[in-house]
């Protein structure tokens, strides 16, 4: 899930705990006092109004989302109906469940904590240790000890087949190590370096953050195997109109 929505009373810490994981996840963030003040200045803090400004902040979030980047909201949005108006199809939801430091009366009034989030972030702890524990939940950590699917090619240039076969690696095995063989200008076949088929790898599997790595190697052009090697090798066979994606056609397209 890439939106996110940090909630909470006012004075709770939302806006603290929303810059350290902005920053960790790269993330877009929009916290609500500038947004009023920006964009939403024909609003005011009724609850019909407070319904409006959520439904504004979820639509900036969703577009935001759409581009795969991380998007942050951090309002208090005090009531189901604010919270449905933001939408939370797709949504982690953080609740800052702290001692706010200040106090809000008419807010506090209305202010209904959400029967379920995805994290509850309590007194205990600073807000850099509970923007790390959301991170850990959003991105899954590679873990070199775990069952993995080893991957190895050119990916001159990476593509949607490509990237089928490495989906399906992590769906059959947990994660995948992608190996790029280091061979640029061994032919007109291979045009792009290490570090451009790289980013195009990270790119195309940005979604699947924390399921993969990737390695460099060098251009290796036999694999040799003895008995009882304690790891299958197996082929994977994709739909028709997959195996048929052309990386050579697509490398003409290009003008490569």
């Amino acid at each position: 899930m890439k939106k996110i929505l940090v909630m909470g009373l006012p004075g709770a810490g939302k806006t603290t705990l929303s810059l350290e994981l902005a920053k960790m996840l790269n993330a877009v963030h929009f916290n609500a006092d500038e947004i009023r003040k920006e964009i939403n200045k024909n609003l005011g803090f009724s609850p019909e109004d407070r319904i409006e400004h959520a439904r504004r902040m979820g639509k900036l979030c969703d577009i935001v989302a759409r581009t795969g980047q991380y998007v942050i909201a951090d309002f208090v949005c005090p009531t189901p109906e604010t919270r449905e108006a933001f939408g939370l199809d797709n949504t982690f939801v953080v609740f800052v469940n702290r001692k706010p430091c200040r106090d809000f009366a008419d807010t506090t009034k209305m202010f209904i904590a959400p029967n379920k989030s995805h994290v509850v972030v309590s007194d205990e702890g600073s807000p850099l240790y509970w923007a790390n524990k959301i991170k850990q939940f959003l991105i899954p950590t590679f873990n070199s000890k775990s069952p993995t699917a080893f991957m190895l090619g050119r990916y001159q240039p990476f593509h949607d087949g490509h990237k089928k076969l490495i989906v399906e690696a992590i769906n059959r095995v947990g994660q995948v190590c992608i190996a790029i063989r280091d061979t640029q200008g061994t032919d007109e076949k291979n045009p792009f370096n290490v570090e451009e088929v790289e980013a195009n790898i990270r790119k195309g599997l940005h979604e699947y953050e924390g399921k993969f790595t990737v390695v460099r190697v060098p251009n290796i052009t036999n694999i040799y195997y003895g008995r009882d090697v304690g790891y299958k090798i197996e082929q994977i066979v994709l739909d028709e109109s997959t195996q048929n994606i052309s990386a050579t056609k697509i490398r003409t397209e290009l003008g490569v």
